[in-house]
């Protein structure tokens, strides 16, 4: 099937079913027109030749998502969705494709995606790092989504979305404060002395951590507070929660404890209920992620969640916009509960 039958079909012109079907909207075209050539394209069964808009126009219509790891993670799932969601609504295509943190493979995918004249890029992490981006085609811009580039791996200041762990650092001592707690706030989920993260993570250092940290120490030290203690883990998952809370408490017995993630808080809430301690009555819990986890807790945890689908729609809306900021945006991460916290016992 060929254009010109389309325009025949239509009762127009080659050149005005052309610029109908490809969307062009430099040209006045009747309302009425534009309708009798889609219905003609749609009975006849005409479909535009991908390839040939590319060469008139420069453009494919096509973006690419690219992360370290999509299929395993519901994490990384949650901001293919939002992505997905935005450029759909734009009438844009999108390849997602996983390097499984495989260098080579990674520039391999790059090289296939770039290939394919993809109008722009967006570059994702599982969890918050620093990275050393892909070097992309001139003219094709990128978007980091949950990381940051390494200091000097760019050659140009480049766009990214984060969540601000910062600001939920902040919320969550802010939370503990405004309930009254003071002096016996702890902390689970630090690195143990000597480690980095990098054991756990394939040498990656996470930056969330650090951040959240980093919130928590600016809010408690306005107040003239600080961390009664920071109990370090070897994981970030229930277990680790459970056995490192079963080694402080025969130490301390803090009024609030503030979680690195949900999975640990999970851990140290099973810890916490075998030993008869009631949260929050006798402890107050906070945490991270806003994960399903937070939800199926009794009481649900108090979490500051993270924002992944607004972030994948973010950084779909930011590779969509001509000459992209190259600034790094962060959005909030809210709390939707406050079940696990209480005035101090």
């Amino acid at each position: 099937m060929r254009l010109a039958d389309v325009a025949a079909a239509a009762g127009v012109s080659t050149s005005a079913a052309s610029f109908v079907l490809n969307g062009r909207t430099d040209q006045r075209i009747p309302e009425e027109t534009k309708v009798r050539v889609q219905e003609a394209a749609a009975r006849l069964g005409y479909r535009p030749n991908a390839t040939a808009r590319t060469l008139r126009t420069g453009t494919s219509g096509t973006y690419a998502f690219v992360s370290d790891f999509i299929s395993s993670t519901s994490v990384a799932n949650a901001m293919v969705r939002g992505a997905l969601r935005e450029l759909d609504a734009q009438g844009a295509l999108m390849f997602a494709v996983e390097t499984q943190g495989d260098a080579d493979m990674e520039r391999r995918l790059v090289e296939q995606l770039l290939d394919r004249h993809v109008d722009g890029m967006i570059y994702a992490s599982m969890f918050t790092r620093r990275t050393v981006p892909p070097a992309l085609t001139p003219g094709v811009p990128l978007v980091l989504l949950n990381c940051l580039p390494e200091p000097g791996a760019a050659d140009v200041e480049l766009a990214a979305v984060l969540p601000d762990e910062v600001g939920a650092g902040r919320a969550a001592a802010e939370a503990l404060l405004r309930a009254g707690h003071r002096d016996r706030i702890a902390f689970l989920g630090t690195f143990p002395e000597g480690m980095s993260g990098g054991e756990q993570w394939g040498g990656l250092h996470p930056l969330a951590l650090d951040l959240r940290l980093q919130g928590i120490g600016e809010r408690l030290a306005d107040e003239g507070v600080a961390l009664a203690e920071a109990v370090p883990v070897t994981g970030w998952d229930v277990a680790d929660g459970q056995e490192a809370a079963e080694g402080f408490l025969d130490r301390v017995r803090p009024s609030a404890l503030i979680c690195a993630n949900d999975r640990l808080a999970l851990g140290a809430m099973r810890v916490l209920r075998h030993h008869g301690i009631r949260v929050p009555d006798d402890i107050s819990l906070v945490s991270f992620d806003g994960s399903q986890l937070a939800d199926i807790t009794d009481p649900p945890l108090a979490s500051l969640a993270l924002p992944l689908e607004g972030m994948g729609r973010r950084a779909a809306a930011r590779v969509l916009t001509a000459g992209i900021p190259a600034t790094t945006e962060l959005l909030p991460m809210p709390m939707a509960r406050t079940d696990s916290i209480a005035s101090p016992a």
